[in-house]
């Protein structure tokens, strides 16, 4: 890769191209390209002069707005890495994430101060908006005098992203300038209808999904304009995009089962002609519900990890094949193995394997030179084999190339395209005097793919209730990954090397496939 295909010099060549234009929409105000592009170069300045350089980990842990595509794009003229972080995490996991990845700083907003400040330890604050002493505004980081963008390398770190398996505490996934860019480019190419050129964005620009939406977004080849949602909300959504006359939009499955509960057929959205859909499984119930109902609009599903730097393949516009998550982006390459990592034939279905140039370069250990070694010849879950990804997703490839997921190896809850991870939820609840002992598991739901169901044993003499431990649990691990369900029981299942039995606490749930409960 040439050294230009680095994300602040592609930031600079984007806010030029196409003059000063309309260029994004939020909470009733267009905000011009000139301004937008002004307010990043000079942030870029002023967080060189905070002591941001190149390599540095900048956690940036806000809601939607428009400063956190302008916090993106200087920091990445600055050199620096950026470590989003989505706005419903917990206090004990931002403080994990703060130390781990080294943070030279945390860039938030007012109303996420109080679990920022917790978290942050030493580690400066800059806030966007009222910054209470103690706090640098980022007013005073973009009153700085403007810079051009640093001399990077395409293999050097953009973007540390905090996400993980079913056990211990998230990892840092490390991915690349060149990486980042390059899926980005391919992903706008495979999406593009010219004239097409108007987008909703309701998923968070913290999330890997948000992330490569704004890259992809820089290497726009007509004028673009996005219009932002804070926070998705069904019907702000449908006022919005009829509104603002919104021609495409990125949404999570979870977001269009809402939509569904709408009035639809009394919205009118004429300009409107596809959704990206990814992050999560989609029904294709949810699919053909939506497009009955919204005549002319079609869901073009994608599949991705962030490891693979958010995206690996795409249903085109005009190529889609229902049921399949797409075809592989140019440069990747798709292997289906079975549990001896053997390659298995089109149509059989085994574990997703991932070749390519934008994969992770590995899991953050702490040096931004350095992965953490892979541990077996064929891992059972995530996890770099060589050049090759085994993405702990079972699937298969039909005659014409597409792929399909049929089932996730790991035990990863995906909930609302969110990833939640078990024993966050279990080491939480069993901080409670009165848990023996915990198992949490995903079910099934219509609204968000999973949801996150708590099996409990209760000390002997205890008296918490559930909504007791519930509210202690949405505490400890936000918003996101707190039970929605939890059930007492006298003992939690474990297996004959008493490793805690998930399957079995499926199995009491009625979830297909796990096998009769037990006695």
């Amino acid at each position: 890769m040439s050294a230009e295909h680095t994300l602040g010099r592609l930031a600079e060549e984007s806010w030029t191209r196409f003059g000063d234009v309309d260029s994004l929409y939020y909470e009733g105000t267009w905000h011009r390209a000139e301004a937008l592009a002004g307010r990043a170069r000079r942030a870029a300045g002023g967080f060189g002069a905070f002591g941001i350089g190149p390599g540095d980990r900048v956690v940036v842990m806000m809601a939607t707005c428009p400063e956190v595509p302008i916090v993106y794009q200087a920091l990445w003229s600055a050199g620096a890495v950026v470590t989003p972080v989505v706005f419903l995490v917990g206090v004990e996991e931002l403080r994990h994430i703060v130390s781990d990845s080294g943070a030279a700083a945390v860039v938030t907003s007012p109303e996420l101060l109080g679990t920022v400040r917790a978290a942050a330890g030493e580690t400066p604050v800059v806030v966007v908006g009222d910054a209470p002493a103690g706090t640098t505004p980022f007013s005073e980081i973009e009153a700085a005098r403007e810079r051009g963008a640093v001399a990077r390398d395409p293999a050097d770190l953009a973007a540390l992203m905090y996400t993980g398996g079913t056990t211990g505490r998230a990892k840092g996934v490390m991915l690349t300038h060149g990486g980042l860019w390059h899926v980005a480019r391919a992903a706008q190419e495979m999406s593009h209808l010219p004239g097409v050129n108007r987008a909703i964005v309701p998923v968070p620009l913290s999330h890997a999904y948000g992330l490569i939406v704004t890259i992809a977004g820089m290497h726009a080849v007509e004028p673009q304009q996005a219009v932002l949602m804070r926070w998705f909300d069904p019907k702000a959504f449908l006022d919005l995009a009829a509104g603002q006359l919104v021609q495409y939009g990125a949404v999570v499955p979870s977001m269009l089962q809402m939509l569904l509960a709408e009035p639809l057929e009394e919205t009118e959205l004429p300009e409107l002609r596809y959704l990206t859909c990814g992050a999560a499984p989609l029904g294709r119930e949810v699919l053909e519900e939506f497009e009955r109902r919204v005549p002319g609009v079609q869901i073009l599903e994608g599949y991705g990890l962030t490891e693979t730097s958010a995206v690996t393949t795409f249903n085109p516009p005009g190529r889609r094949k229902v049921g399949s998550v797409g075809l592989p982006l140019p440069g990747y390459t798709i292997t289906v193995r079975d549990d001896d990592g053997e390659e298995l034939e089109i149509g059989d279905v085994g574990e997703v394997c991932v070749r390519g140039e934008a994969l992770m370069r590995g899991y953050w250990t702490g040096d931004p030179e350095e992965a953490a070694p892979d541990t077996a010849p064929v891992p059972s879950s995530t996890a770099l084999v060589g050049d090759e990804l085994y993405t702990g997703d079972i699937g298969c490839l039909d005659d014409d190339g597409y792929l399909h997921i049929v089932d996730r190896k790991k035990d990863l809850i995906i909930r609302g395209g969110f990833n939640v991870f078990p024993r966050d939820v279990e080491d939480a609840l069993n901080e409670h005097r009165d848990v023996l002992m915990s198992g949490v598991v995903g079910r099934p739901d219509p609204v968000h793919g999973e949801e996150v169901v708590a099996f409990v044993q209760l000390r002997p003499g205890a008296t918490a209730t559930a909504e007791e431990l519930i509210d202690w649990a949405r505490v400890r691990v936000g918003r996101v990954k707190y039970p929605r369900e939890l059930h007492f029981t006298d003992s939690i299942p474990v297996t004959s090397i008493l490793k805690l039995d998930r399957k079995a606490l499926r199995a009491r749930l009625g979830i297909p496939g796990s096998g009769p409960p037990p006695p």
